[in-house]
């Protein structure tokens, strides 16, 4: 009994006592609990916002292969979740081209730039796998090639190790071989010489000095990736370059059915004209050269828009390119009347990124005019 009060009393006064604690402790479990719930539907709320978010995103499918891709795909994933880079595997040069030579995979390289420029990674880590070394047995090569090379062998083929590699980095959206079939290009010149290799086809045009007159895969029954085709049917846009035309470009449209699906997609095909010619490839050739080269050898006017640079160039860039043989590729009145013969919508922008002397496209401006050219086509 507690001192000074009856038994009653001091029976009630436990029980008031343990009332108020069991009505604390009654508050405490629902404030808790009201917390929880208030933040788990807050997380699902987020959650779904994410995925309404990225549903509303436009589905940008982008073709092509070597750095044009990749700079390109780095100002695109800010402002679309929603991504799949289709890349070329014809690479036979360079670290790639070791790689594909000593162990029998599939080049690495386009693949690796590419996986890199939508990944959400440290700037270190990326760095790390840019890294080549500069001595030894593996002079030249890519840390990222290498990287690519173990897991192609840890997870037992090509496909599944990009899968692996993209969860790794976190990338913004997909990245995808167009075909996991081995493919060499092979060029016909102007001259009739037929070149084999990726790699040393702009050099035997020049040696020759003979344009390339058409090119093709030394395997005609190449087949592309299944989430190929059905990720061009499913796209609001798709954008074929920047790139090489002959070698990054054109190798990923000769693979069987990859014409036939962006003939028959919905979604707008905008070719990225390039801003400059490359040397023993696209010599002297204009805006519409270009697009005749693309469909000449895709059978078929698959093209919607071409969006092409306007502005100019500093002269010291210009010299500089210039002494390499590079030119502008420049447009005319006659060609835009010809690309409207063509049924061809033609976007005139200026587009020219300068870093380091090296004259590229500016990703964040390339990737607003063809989310532009998305909601005009919605509108």
């Amino acid at each position: 009994m507690i001192e000074g009060l009856t038994k009653m009393e001091s029976i009630l006064f436990v029980l008031t006592v343990f009332s108020m604690v069991a009505f604390l402790a009654t508050v405490i479990v629902l404030y808790k609990f009201f917390n929880l719930y208030k933040n788990t539907v807050v997380q699902n709320m987020r959650k779904i916002e994410d995925i309404e978010g990225s549903k509303k995103d436009k589905k940008i499918v982008v073709i092509g292969g070597g750095t044009g891709q990749s700079v390109f795909l780095r100002g695109l994933k800010h402002l679309t979740k929603n991504i799949t880079a289709i890349v070329t595997v014809a690479d036979d040069g360079g670290g790639s081209g070791a790689l594909r030579e000593d162990l029998g995979m599939l080049p690495p390289g386009d693949i690796r730039n590419c996986l890199l420029a939508l990944a959400n990674i440290e700037p270190t880590m990326s760095e790390v796998m840019q890294y080549r070394f500069k001595e030894g047995a593996l002079r030249g090569q890519s840390f990222g090639n290498l990287f690519l090379a173990a897991m192609t062998g840890l997870y037992g083929n090509f496909e599944n190790a990009v899968y692996r590699m993209s969860q790794i980095f976190a990338i913004t959206g997909r990245v995808l071989p167009v075909s996991l079939d081995d493919i060499n290009l092979v060029a016909e010149l102007e001259n009739g010489e037929i070149i084999v290799g990726e790699s040393v086809i702009p050099k035997e045009s020049k040696r020759y000095n003979s344009k390339i007159k058409k090119i093709s895969l030394d395997n005609k029954k190449a087949k592309p990736l299944d989430e190929v085709i059905s990720s061009i049917k499913s796209a609001d846009a798709i954008v074929i370059g920047p790139g090489s035309l002959y070698t990054s470009i054109l190798p990923n449209l000769l693979v069987e059915g990859v014409v036939d699906a962006l003939s028959t997609s919905k979604a707008p095909v905008i070719y990225l004209c390039n801003i400059m010619t490359q040397p023993g490839e696209t010599d002297n050739m204009d805006v519409v050269d270009h697009i005749r080269a693309l469909i000449m050898h895709a059978g078929v006017n698959f093209i919607d828009y071409v969006i092409v640079n306007n502005e100019e160039l500093p002269m010291g860039v210009f010299e500089r390119y210039a002494k390499d043989g590079a030119q502008m590729v420049v447009l005319d009145h006659i060609q835009r009347e010809k690309i409207k013969s063509f049924n061809i919508s033609l976007r005139e922008e200026k587009l020219i990124e300068i870093k380091s002397g090296y004259i590229r496209h500016d990703s964040e401006l390339v990737s607003k005019v063809v989310i532009d050219i998305c909601n005009e086509i919605r509108n």
